[in-house]
């Protein structure tokens, strides 16, 4: 991890075309300003979080077995015709 110490008005560049400037300073709130291609989804670690968290649950619905089950009763009349 790098670790920086930025001013207000201070920037930081990643790549060559996204640029995350130190708008204000209140206490241990800071506010970012990011200036990036439309083209970068730029989302809040926890709404990430969020998003990995219902993809997995969503994965969970249909497990191999529950898929078998469901199954089975297509090749049983696939074999009866």
């Amino acid at each position: 991890m790098l670790v920086l110490s930025r001013k207000v008005g201070d920037a930081i560049m990643l790549g060559t075309d996204i640029e995350i400037k130190i708008l204000e300073i209140h206490g241990a709130e800071i506010k970012l300003g990011i200036d990036a291609p439309k083209s970068v989804t730029i989302l809040r670690k926890e709404i990430c979080d969020d998003i990995k968290k219902q993809n997995k649950n969503a994965a969970k619905v249909f497990v191999p077995k529950d898929l078998k089950n469901i199954l089975k009763p297509i090749k049983e009349k696939k074999k009866s015709e």
